[in-house]
């Protein structure tokens, strides 16, 4: 590109500008006028330099108070609240380029001269320091460069991101390179707002993954964010928030810091700090907004906080005032690398106090006096009431005038502290990426260059945009670290030491480094941290636990409350039958079918196995009970076998006789098959014994019935035990009765059990069974009224189908109240029950005959008597005996 033509034009315009100006002093005609004059404080250096490298530093607090009265010509304000921190960054800046112009390897052939000004913290400022710099004189005028000094190099600054944020956009319009050494907010990042912009110090989105990798480290789930008011503080809060709330930390509260400081906001906060459950406060902002906060929070004595401090405050001596250990101690932060530049401290303690307004301040606040004698003596003359006549003494050396000879090594102070040498250390990279931009530049060969044609641009006048190429290109390693340093779209990679402030025994805060992050290891080594070495606040060595609620243990699921965060949770017992086995489960887990939940519900165990077993108290008393009713019906049959030729044997039909202790003997020994696991063969043994035991009896008890009431001696007919042997063959054939497990009717047990298969066949069976004892009894009740042996004869079935009857009748609702193994015994009972009643109903009279008065037994005694018309018994002489059945008599009478 031809230069020539444009350069002309430059000063051409440059001239008319001077032109304009000195004529807008003597004519009221004028159109162009100047509208202010900045007041700009800091360093300056380019009398006979080749280039001119810019600064831009926070060295004082804020501005001054505005003048809000617009009757007056508004004056730019000066500056208050000096800062030792940014004054020793301030100093490095001079210090490197004095030690780059000393070097022979770099820029050896170039002198680097300094622009150098005071941002004071603030916006307006560092926009008056960038258009001054650009303007080349004290009068600003936007578009021109008035001068014909050094080229400008780039600017390093200008401080926080809100003041490289406002620089940038201006500086971007020239395509004017900036470095910054402590801008790293996020947005920066963009190459499309802020096309010249680069920075030695890491991105902000580097920090925001670190405290968020931070917090889930140590499983904080409910923390508090604290942010400045500016893009420093809302990107980085956002970005933190944005990756703790994706995995499932909830923030408690969000407060932001006012960037003028403002009484009721800052009680606001402490009052949400005080009043917060959160024990975790995650801080992105810078030590100047943040100080106030600190010094209300001491005064309300607020303690048992752990503080997670970015790298704009973690080693801030302004904030690491006597008197915070109580609150701070024990907190975590990033900070940035840490360095040892030699020859710095020396350079900090050997500065000329009358070298600069700015270091004459430095001094006169350092050492609390004044550099200027006339205000000494007036200060003198305040201080003994205004009286003229001072002693010669008092006149020659006034009380509170610097000497100039004073000790900076003495002090003890952030200035000359190079222990923790961090955006310092970023300070000196910034320079030297300038340094070696030029170098690069200043080494071009003829023909080998990067722009048009191969051509190299003239370090004595070279344009802005062809310094960026070389900038962005840039690779050194820094000076005495070694450090590599190059930019990728601008930025560097992110590393931070992780500090911990520790309290010393002299109440004294220490900075303990206690991990490191580096975003270019693999992401599960990107922090490492010795926890072990960590002290908390109080001196605590145990992690402190910041959670709305408490973790939900194995056994209980979480249950959100409405209307709060996730994050804040009641523990619910899983219910019966589901189990969590996880800490913090969101649901609770069904257990299989043939599980159960345990009492702690978090396992599922096996349910218990429930049948009743021959081996159980239980099981064996029903098993005496039943092979006792069996042994005692096959006596009473061997007693009948005996006495077969009897009367009384002879009398009640043998064969029926038979048949029926042969249908108890079954009913007996049916009722142990119910006994046990059930098998296949078991159920269906025990169901169709069952039926087919109380059919035969039920069957043959009718007949001995029919028999009385028909006043017939007939031969019992087993056809009536056919119809349920052919429907219990068919049910066994179609449907069988087949074992189950039964997991319904308990929760915690497995009950095995038989299932009757059909449920029409057994009602059919079991029906016939009922219409059997219905009839049964109707005859036995019908018989009662015959002749008197069979009259009593037919009470002793009657009776016995009642207890049947009772017995059966008080199964129904107690099988159906029972569950498991007790309804088998309840069954059982029952069986047993009716099984005895008859036996005892019908054959204990016989028996009682048979064996204890057989003197009864006799045709005569069998002989049936018509019933006496006045009801009353007549008789031979013939004694009379008398059997009980039940709560009946039954009379016998022997006739000749």
């Amino acid at each position: 590109m031809d230069n020539t033509g444009f350069n002309w034009k430059y000063r051409l315009l440059c001239v008319l500008c001077a032109f304009l100006h000195f004529h807008a002093s003597i004519s009221a005609e004028s159109t162009c006028k100047l509208k202010a004059k900045f007041n700009l404080n800091g360093y300056r250096n380019v009398d006979k330099k080749q280039v001119v490298v810019g600064g831009m530093f926070p060295v004082h607090r804020r501005i001054a108070s505005a003048n809000t009265n617009s009757s007056s010509v508004p004056l730019s304000l000066g500056c208050e609240g000096f800062n030792f921190r940014t004054f020793r960054w301030t100093q490095t800046m001079l210090f490197a380029i004095d030690e780059i112009n000393k070097r022979t390897d770099l820029l050896p052939d170039t002198d680097l001269g300094y622009v150098i000004y005071d941002s004071c913290f603030t916006i307006s400022k560092a926009v008056e320091g960038t258009l001054t710099y650009l303007t080349g004189q004290e009068e600003a005028v936007p578009n021109y460069r008035c001068g014909t000094g050094a080229p400008l190099a780039a600017l390093v600054g200008a401080g926080g991101s809100d003041l490289s944020i406002a620089t940038a956009r201006i500086l971007g319009l020239y395509y004017f390179p900036q470095v910054s050494y402590s801008s790293s907010c996020s947005v920066l990042d963009s190459k499309f707002q802020f096309p010249t912009f680069l920075r030695t110090i890491p991105n902000d989105v580097y920090q925001s993954e670190a405290m968020a990798r931070l917090v889930l480290h140590f499983g904080w789930t409910w923390v508090g964010t604290i942010a400045a008011d500016d893009d420093y503080g809302k990107y980085g809060i956002k970005a933190f928030k944005e990756q703790v709330e994706e995995a499932g930390v909830c923030i408690s509260f969000s407060e932001t810091l006012p960037k003028v400081s403002s009484p009721e906001d800052i009680q606001r906060i402490v009052e949400t700090v005080v009043e917060s459950t959160a024990k975790i406060i995650v801080v992105f902002s810078s030590d100047v907004d943040l100080s106030p906060l600190i010094q209300e929070l001491i005064q309300h004595n607020v303690t048992n906080r752990t503080w997670i401090a970015s790298e704009a405050w973690v080693t801030s001596a302004l904030i690491n005032q006597p008197g915070v250990s109580s609150l701070l101690g024990g907190t975590l932060g990033f900070g940035l690398k840490r360095a040892e530049i030699p020859g710095l401290q020396r350079h900090l303690l050997n500065i000329d106090p009358y070298s600069n307004p700015l270091t004459e301040e430095f001094w006169e606040t350092a050492f609390n006096c004044t550099l200027d004698y006339g205000r000494a003596l007036r200060m003198a003359k305040t201080a003994v009431g205004g009286n003229t006549s001072l002693s010669r003494a008092v006149r020659g050396v006034p009380e509170g005038l610097c000497s100039g000879q004073e000790s900076l090594g003495k002090l003890n102070n952030t200035y000359s502290d190079v222990t923790q040498l961090r955006i310092t250390y970023s300070v000196y990279k910034a320079v030297y990426t300038v340094a070696h931009a030029l170098h690069n530049m200043e080494i071009c060969e003829p023909g080998q260059g990067p722009f048009n044609n191969n051509s190299c641009a003239d370090i004595t006048k070279f344009e802005p945009w062809q310094l960026m190429y070389y900038l962005k290109n840039v690779w050194f390693h820094v000076p005495h670290t070694k450090e590599p340093l190059f930019f990728l779209d601008g930025d560097v990679d992110g590393y931070y030491d992780i500090i911990n402030w520790q309290v010393k025994g002299d109440g004294e805060i220490s900075y303990v480094t206690i991990g490191r992050f580096n975003s270019t290891a693999a992401p599960d080594a990107m922090m490492t941290i010795n926890n072990a070495s960590i002290v908390w606040n109080n001196d605590e060595l145990e992690t402190p636990r910041s959670v709305c609620s408490e973790s939900c243990q194995p056994g209980t699921r979480k249950g959100i409350r409405q209307g709060e965060p996730v994050c804040c949770f009641d523990c619910i017992p899983c219910a019966d039958g589901e189990i969590s086995n996880a800490t913090d489960a969101r649901e609770c887990i069904q257990c299989t079918e043939d599980y159960w939940s345990n009492a702690a519900r978090d396992t599922c165990v096996p349910k218990t196995i429930e049948f009743l077993d021959f081996s159980e108290p239980l099981g064996i008393t029903l098993i005496v009970i039943s092979a006792v009713g069996a042994l005692i019906t096959l006596a009473v049959g061997m007693v009948f076998l005996v006495n077969l030729g009897t009367p009384l044997v002879k009398a009640n039909d043998p064969i029926l006789s038979f048949s029926l202790l042969f249908s108890l003997v079954v009913t007996f020994l049916s009722s142990i098959v119910f006994l046990g696991e059930p098998q296949p063969w078991s159920c269906m043994t025990s169901q169709v014994g069952l039926a087919l035991g109380f059919s035969l009896c039920l069957s043959s008890i009718m007949g001995g019935s029919k028999s009385l009431s028909l006043s017939l001696s007939l031969s019992p007919s087993l056809s009536l035990s056919l119809s349920p042997a052919v429907a219990c063959t068919v049910w066994l054939v179609i449907l069988p009765p087949h074992p189950v497990k039964n997991t319904a009717a308990q929760n915690i047990k497995i009950i095995l059990e038989c299932d009757q298969g059909s449920v029409v066949f057994i009602c059919c069976v079991f029906g016939y069974d009922i219409l059997l004892a219905l009839l049964a009894f109707v005859f036995s009740f019908i018989a009662r009224k015959l002749e008197d042996n069979f009259r009593y004869e037919a009470k002793c079935l009657t009776f016995g189908m009642l207890v049947f009857f009772i017995v059966w009748s008080s199964f129904v609702p107690a099988y159906l109240s029972t569950r498991g193994k007790f309804m088998v015994a309840v069954q059982i009972f029952a069986i047993l029950a009716s099984s005895f009643g008859l036996l005892a109903c019908i054959f204990l009279p016989k028996c009682y005959v048979l064996l204890v008065k057989p003197e009864f037994n006799t045709e005569d005694m069998m002989r049936p008597r018509s019933k006496p018309r006045d009801g009353t018994g007549t008789g031979t002489s013939a004694s009379l005996a008398t059997a009980t059945c039940g709560n009946q008599r039954f009379t016998y009478t022997l006739d000749d």
